[in-house]
């Protein structure tokens, strides 16, 4: 079966961007030859038109050990080579790379605590009262970081349009705050964008800058991650991956999903993001290198377990305070990786799988709903873990 378009790229990225070292996989510990096994599975997805191209960064403590582009960044209005610059829609990525991560260097600075209730920082967001007795329970930071909350999946976005227009987190949260209150806290799972939003507001209202101010700021600009933003500048627009089209328009530079691009203005807690396998390689291996890369401290060793760990109490939702461990979402990390493996999936098709055991990366960045949303690579996805795994003999 012939493929599509294969580009082998192992020397350095564009000038326009930081880069990790890149060594030869057998220097870090992987069986070459395993780990190549990796171009079949994903060469099949194309051939299965489950995705129009991919990227492919496999990182090893602080150093790249893979990275390759395979297939058509676009297919419509004409087709377009993938190669190792493209810039991905990170879709729900953006809550740990972006949200999680500032909640805790908030926490480092004294401004916060997880278990300070969200009503401290927005007096009318209502608590959950117990149906028995009255007595109420506060909605608190832990719980929005564990989808633990009790608020729903998703808003009514063109409900909250027609009310409020665009840009309106105020008027978003504000619904979010009066929402009645139908599960206790802490008590079950629900996946939610609202509370990652929630939690952007807090960050803007204590911070007194935007989350995209924020966290470029503190996250991406000290990584070097240049290619990492909200709302990409025209300069950026030839590298771009699009995704869908939108009354005709096909997104480009413009977030996919509904609740940030309708209602957020583009800059949002749940998604939004924009980014380069590249600049993910390093945010990677800064959680690798306990919270810190090429001289500059993200985050302390203990923020790092913390985020990355399940709290005492939640073990059986499978959330640690921004990633995702064990709960049904989980399927990105195959089946080969340990139990303290973290990571997260995006709409769009992006994922990233964490091994802290082996200090090991695995960052696959499809645009799979391009041209239309009609395909999966969730078993994509933990085929090529496991194969990543399988080559790790060191």
């Amino acid at each position: 079966m012939k493929y599509i378009v294969t580009l082998i790229l192992f020397f350095s990225i564009p000038v326009f961007s930081q880069s990790l070292p890149v060594i030869a996989p057998e220097d870090a510990g992987f069986d070459a030859q395993r780990l190549q096994r990796v171009d079949k599975v994903i060469h099949t997805s194309i051939d299965n038109k489950e995705t129009p191209g991919a990227v492919l960064f496999v990182v090893r403590d602080t150093a790249i050990v893979y990275q390759k582009a395979y297939g058509l960044r676009q297919l419509e209005p004409e087709e377009v080579r993938m190669d190792l610059s493209t810039v991905f829609d990170l879709a729900s990525l953006t809550k740990p790379v972006a949200t999680a991560t500032a909640i805790f260097i908030l926490v480092e600075q004294g401004e916060i605590r997880l278990l300070d209730p969200v009503s401290r920082y927005i007096p009318d967001f209502n608590a959950w009262i117990d149906p028995d007795n009255d007595t109420e329970r506060e909605i608190r930071i832990i719980h929005l970081l564990t989808h633990t909350s009790g608020l729903p999946s998703y808003p009514p976005v063109e409900q909250l349009v027609e009310d409020h227009g665009s840009p309106a987190l105020d008027a978003v949260v504000d619904y979010f705050s009066h929402l009645e209150r139908s599960v206790k806290p802490g008590t079950s799972f629900t996946y939610s964008c609202p509370n990652y939003v929630t939690l952007q507001q807090i960050i803007e209202q204590v911070s007194g800058k935007t989350l995209a101010e924020f966290s470029r700021q503190n996250i991406f600009t000290p990584l070097g991650m240049k290619n990492t933003t909200y709302n990409p500048s025209d300069a950026m627009s030839d590298r771009i991956a699009p995704t869908t089209f939108e009354d005709d328009v096909l997104l480009t530079g413009v977030v996919h999903d509904p609740f940030a691009r309708k209602l957020m203005g583009g800059i949002s807690g749940n998604a939004g993001l924009f980014s380069t396998g590249n600049d993910l390689a390093l945010f990677t291996a800064m959680l690798l290198n306990n919270g810190t890369l090429n001289g500059k401290r993200i985050l302390s060793p203990l923020s790092v377990s913390t985020l990355t760990t399940i709290p005492k109490e939640y073990e059986s939702f499978g959330r640690s305070p921004g990633w995702d461990l064990h709960s049904p979402f989980a399927s990105n990390q195959g089946d080969l990786f340990g139990d303290q493996t973290y990571g997260h999936t995006g709409y769009t098709g992006t994922s990233i799988v964490i091994d802290p055991a082996t200090r090991t990366a695995v960052i696959l960045l499809t645009n799979r709903v391009h041209p239309d949303d009609s395909t999966s690579v969730v078993r994509l996805r933990s085929l090529v873990a496991n194969v990543v795994a399988g080559a790790l003999v060191e």
